[in-house]
């Protein structure tokens, strides 16, 4: 426990034992014996808190990060908070240790710098972490809708930011995370989504330069994989012509126990063409695809330039629609859950982002209706039948699993009663 102690000249100090057994003072100055009570309250929670390992309280924290620096520092010197050599970390700062510490893909990384150079533009370099509140993160996402930014990508960088922020919490840079509660929306756009025809693949496949071009966009429309990472990492090892399938490495999932790789059938499409490469294949070849692996090879400009010379006009995100397109056609043929381990992705995602509703859906459903029209008449007449019989309307209804009585009258019953008829 705590003791307030009465200095000369209305100043006031608080008396406790430390951790160690050693009794320590904290001089407070001039104050209230109700200020002196209040301060050694929390002092109490604070030193409790801290003898049992808790977690600092919200409540806490502001107090203590209200305090003059020189109480401040008394209390760190006592050892009753950590020194307070974080409460002027900028946001610039905060991004360095942020970045510096971030293990992820390098294309991941430039979507990263996007939030932070929004991030940026918006409090400055040297804005101090600890004064950006709620209201200045929610003033951030609607600088960034001012800034014409799609729903999906507002979402993304609010959601980035949230995490650079939760880290600063960890860091205990601040107490808590001013991002934790703004609205981030969304991250899936359908009007992005495109469906590229089996006719048009056609046309796009007679546009390609070569026989590794045509490889890489079949493997993309008929494989369903994900170009460029998986696209190049496949090697003439994780070609298995005996079963006629394909093993996919997945960087993007790699991190992930037991999701480093994934198998496909080697569907028809993709047969001639990867035999086609195999045979133009240089001796002892370990990549399938070999001629555009260099860092600046931009295999989304080319494959613009191939749609146009198709004759086509380019889609957005060319090589997520070819996923996409795949993923929806396969959808309407197998299980859900054997696409998704083909394709590498959840149900969720593939529900979020790949599946689309397609015109020839709704061409199936008008052909359909229109070929079953006596069907649709016969049954509406038995319904009218029913209404307009009174003894039919007051029957009870029948289980779902029941037969009704004009289906059982439609078999043929054999003459001679239940028994089967015995035979010579």
């Amino acid at each position: 426990m705590a003791a307030i102690c009465d200095d000369p000249d209305g100043r006031k100090r608080i008396v406790f034992k430390g951790r160690d057994g050693v009794r320590r003072a904290i001089r407070l100055g001039k104050m209230s014996r109700k200020q002196a009570e209040s301060f050694k309250i929390r002092l109490e929670h604070l030193i409790a808190d801290r003898n049992a390992g808790h977690a600092q309280s919200v409540e806490l924290a502001e107090w203590i990060r209200s305090l003059d620096a020189v109480i401040r520092r008394r209390l760190a010197g006592a050892g009753v908070i950590e020194a307070d050599n974080l409460s002027n970390v900028t946001l610039g700062s905060l991004l360095d240790h942020f970045f510096a510490g971030l293990a992820v893909k390098p294309t991941t990384v430039v979507v990263y710098e996007q939030s932070r150079r929004n991030l940026l533009e918006f409090f400055g370099q040297d804005r101090l972490v600890r004064t950006i509140r709620p209201l200045d993160a929610d003033k951030w996402r609607q600088f960034l809708v001012h800034e014409g930014l799609a729903l999906a990508t507002i979402s993304k960088r609010v959601k980035t930011a949230r995490q650079i922020f939760k880290r600063a919490v960890k860091w205990k840079m601040i107490v808590e995370n001013p991002f934790e509660d703004v609205k981030a929306g969304s991250q899936t756009n359908k009007s992005r989504m495109y469906f590229l025809s089996g006719e048009d693949a056609a046309k796009v496949l007679a546009a390609c330069p070569d026989a590794q071009w045509r490889l890489i966009f079949v493997l993309s429309r008929f494989g369903g994989i994900r170009c460029p990472s998986e696209t190049l990492a496949i090697k003439w090892s994780d070609v298995d012509w005996e079963r006629s399938r394909l093993r996919i490495p997945s960087q993007k999932t790699e991190h992930l126990e037991g999701h480093d790789c994934r198998w496909i059938p080697m569907f028809p499409e993709l047969r001639p063409h990867l035999m086609e490469v195999f045979e133009e294949a240089e001796e002892g070849a370990e990549y399938v695809i070999t001629r555009y692996r260099e860092e600046n090879e931009n295999l989304r400009t080319q494959f613009q330039r191939i749609v146009v010379k198709a004759g086509l006009t380019p889609w957005r995100k060319p090589f997520h629609n070819l996923r996409s397109t795949r993923e929806t056609e396969l959808a309407e043929i197998f299980p859900i859950h054997v696409v998704c381990a083909w394709l590498g992705n959840s149900r969720a995602v593939a529900q979020d982002h790949y599946l689309q509703v397609t015109e020839s859906h709704f061409a199936r459903a008008i052909r359909e209706a229109a070929q079953n029209p006596a069907q649709q008449g016969a049954e509406l007449a038995r319904k009218d039948s029913h209404s307009s019989n009174p003894k039919k309307q007051n029957r009870p209804d029948l289980p779902s699993d029941s037969a009704s009585c004009e289906t059982v009258q439609d078999f043929d019953m054999t003459p001679t009663g239940f028994e089967p008829v015995s035979r010579p």
